[in-house]
């Protein structure tokens, strides 16, 4: 092989994808495949447990108390798995967008919520509710600090997914993108409208569906960032070769 051919070969191999931005590395596809699973996984573990349990009631119990009783570890490993997922995607899309909009705060906001549902599967909500059998027929009597620190994630998620809201739908704008733009401005806003209904009627299940907004929203913008990555072109020479 020719000193020609040989440095032609390199130079395909290292080109970067046709909008001039180089094309991800399989590492970086891979974080971010696991923020479109996260949401989903999340959601559908949820619901199920609610539908199995029939000593919960999801008017009156949040998805928090899911992580009491026999089977919590369910929804503990729930939570931390999701919130594993979520820290992975942050990591992705700070590779994928820096120096692009949303590039700086997007993948920050991304792992602060990640982080919220990694804290409330390792730090466990009080028994309250009449849930699991024995508890207090209202709030917990007393508040444990691990309660107390799990009742503080659940805002700071809930504001971190607007927040993030917010700014991928400014990216979105910037990109010409203006439906996916649309859906997000949106998600924030019926994420905020959805939480305050919940807690004036009260009734556990509208903040849940606020919450489901938010969790697939994140999922789906990875999602749509993921297949919106430049590709790394196909060198001919290489396809002969085989």
């Amino acid at each position: 092989m020719s000193l020609a051919t040989t440095t032609t070969t390199v130079g395909a191999s290292a080109e970067p994808a046709t909008d001039g931005r180089p094309a991800p590395s399989r590492r970086t596809v891979v974080l971010l495949a696991a923020g479109v699973l996260a949401g989903p996984l999340f959601l559908a573990t949820t619901l199920a447990q609610f539908a199995v349990k029939a000593d919960v009631d999801p008017r009156i119990h949040p998805l928090s108390m899911l992580s009491l009783g026999a089977a919590g570890w369910i929804q503990i490993a729930n939570f931390i798995v999701a919130g594993l997922l979520v820290l992975a995607s942050a990591a992705g899309l700070r590779r994928m967008l820096r120096g692009s909009p949303a590039g700086t705060w997007g993948p920050i906001l991304i792992a602060v919520y990640g982080a919220a549902l990694l804290t409330g599967g390792v730090l466990v909500v009080d028994p309250g509710h009449g849930y699991p059998a024995g508890a207090p027929a209202g709030p917990p009597e007393e508040l444990s600090w691990h309660g107390t620190l799990h009742i503080l994630a659940n805002p700071l998620m809930g504001l971190a997914l607007v927040a993030a809201a917010l700014v991928f739908g400014y990216r979105f704008r910037r990109t010409d993108r203006r439906g996916w733009a649309a859906v997000s401005y949106g998600t924030a806003v019926a994420y905020l409208g959805l939480t305050v209904v919940g807690m004036v009627i009260p009734d556990y299940r509208v903040m849940l569906a606020g919450g489901a907004l938010g969790w697939l929203w994140a999922s789906a913008t990875t999602g749509q960032i993921l297949a919106a990555r430049p590709r790394r072109p196909v060198n001919p020479a290489a396809g002969r070769a085989r």
